[in-house]
């Protein structure tokens, strides 16, 4: 019988994180809501618990502001809640401010994200600070005249466009320990 204490505590999970290859990210595509292209010069993780697949994330320099940058955090479905999600993030980002990633530098890592129970967790940890918020989707239009004034200066771009995807994006950097 489980004693009044042990009642709603989570059981213990035995998360491990392994740096892999790209080709890890075909496991994770399907949960993932944008379909881009692989982000270049990334370092791949993958939270893993039993042997089985349950998260991961890229993590790309941004040596222009001294940090890095981390994107397509997808944890599987069955483990979302559990915490292996953010148990996992926290440590990638740690490993990367102790300067283990990309040419050694201990920077910050930035992430973007709009799933709203992960900024709630990020915004109320201490392991992070909330750098910045878009509550609506940015104006695609807008974005492609730019690039289309742009590379008719410089190399004869004709259009394309970022924003337009009407989603809340919220901005997170993290701190560590």
């Amino acid at each position: 019988m489980k004693k009044k204490s042990d009642i709603g505590k989570r059981p213990e999970i035995k998360l491990e994180v392994w740096k892999v290859n790209g080709t890890y990210w075909k496991f994770f595509k399907e949960h993932y809501y944008l379909d881009l292209k692989h982000p270049p010069a990334a370092e791949y993780f993958v939270g893993v618990v039993n042997g089985e697949l349950v998260a991961h994330v890229a993590v790309c320099p941004l040596f222009t502001a001294k940090a890095y940058r981390a994107t397509r955090l997808v944890v599987m479905p069955e483990w979302q809640g559990a915490g292996v999600g953010t148990a996992f993030l926290n440590e990638v980002m740690q490993y990367h401010l102790e300067g283990n990633g990309r040419c050694g530098h201990k920077y910050h890592t930035f992430f973007h994200t709009s799933h709203p129970q992960l900024c709630g967790y990020l915004r109320n940890s201490e392991k992070w600070v909330q750098t910045g918020a878009m509550l609506f989707g940015a104006n695609k239009k807008r974005s492609n005249a730019s690039i289309v004034k742009t590379g008719k200066k410089e190399n004869g771009i004709t259009g394309c466009g970022y924003g337009g995807h009407f989603r809340a994006v919220q901005s997170f950097k993290y701190l560590g320990k």
